[in-house]
């Protein structure tokens, strides 16, 4: 009975002993695991019409992707990635609110449109796109500790829009500023035409040939459409691109009595305000970086990691 007795605890002794080393692992292993704190901590975006929120830096790659042209050097896209965090989160209150894929707001592509896209070269492409995302992973634009309201645009018509000009409200950070290296985006110019009949079907008024000759433009200080006169009939600059569906606010209208054909020829393309994608390029070409360019078409900003545990 002693021998019996003495068997099972050296069994049990062996047991504890074996089971030591499997408990101490698991807590070492629990304590090197990431913290949960980090995933829970994660902001995620809602974009319309998509069942699933996104991560946000994943969000950022395919706004990035669908934003700028996959060509631009990568200080380009890196600028391009701060600025589209940065109007994410203001423009969803850091993932409460849901945001538009559209023009107006981001476009998004996601890696089945970008695969779409790229047929020829995705994987170079991800690439630059990821790694561009990576470099700037959680940095945004600050203005006395807020987020800023990050606008861009594709080209501007060699000076960019203040906030002022464009709506009125006049920000700091959003002043006009010359990017006359936007001359050389192939979206700088363009001339669309109407018959004079077509024409006519796009305004609340009937244009007479003569009015043409008689409409007045009052420009604002980027050289932009602020309004436009005919006669008692006011519109503002915003008013007619968005009826004629033209590229942007600096614009002239002609009519050639010969051949009956209404022009409107523009400068820029997109609304001006901020950063000018084309100009960023131009500067990044030249050898500045995603800071220098941010620090040039936003003015005393700053640029800083977010902690979203903080938000």
């Amino acid at each position: 009975m002693k021998n019996w007795t003495m068997s099972v605890g050296i069994i049990c002794l062996i047991g504890v002993l074996y089971m030591l080393p499997l408990a101490f692992s698991e807590r070492h292993s629990m304590e090197e695991s990431p913290s949960t704190t980090e995933n829970a901590c994660e902001i995620f975006i809602e974009v319309e019409g998509r069942q699933e929120k996104i991560p946000l830096e994943t969000y950022i790659t395919g706004v990035v992707a669908a934003e700028m042209p996959i060509s631009f050097n990568k200080e380009a896209l890196k600028a391009q990635a701060i600025a589209a965090r940065t109007y994410a989160l203001k423009s969803t209150n850091y993932g409460k609110d849901a945001i538009a894929p559209t023009v107006a707001r981001q476009v998004f592509y996601d890696k089945g449109q970008r695969k779409a896209n790229w047929t020829s070269n995705f994987l170079g492409n991800e690439k630059k796109i990821v790694e561009a995302i990576n470099e700037t992973k959680g940095q945004v634009l600050l203005y006395h500790n807020e987020l800023i309201t990050a606008m861009f645009h594709s080209t501007s018509n060699g000076k960019t829009e203040s906030a002022y000009g464009y709506g009125g409200n006049d920000l700091p950070y959003l002043q006009s500023v010359a990017s006359l290296s936007d001359q050389s985006s192939p979206k700088f110019s363009a001339t669309e035409e109407w018959t004079l009949a077509e024409w006519n079907t796009l305004w609340p008024v009937k244009w007479q040939q003569s009015d043409f000759n008689r409409v007045q433009y009052f420009l604002n200080d980027s050289g932009r459409v602020e309004r436009m006169q005919l006669g008692n009939n006011v519109w503002s600059g915003r008013e007619v691109r968005t009826l004629l569906k033209i590229p942007s606010t600096d614009f002239k209208i002609s009519y050639n009595t010969t051949t009956g054909i209404v022009q409107v020829s523009t400068k820029g393309y997109g609304h001006g305000v901020g950063m000018s994608q084309y100009g960023a390029e131009a500067m990044a070409s030249e050898g500045k970086t995603a800071a220098e360019i941010l620090h040039y078409y936003y003015q005393d900003i700053e640029i800083k990691k977010i902690d979203a545990c903080l938000k």
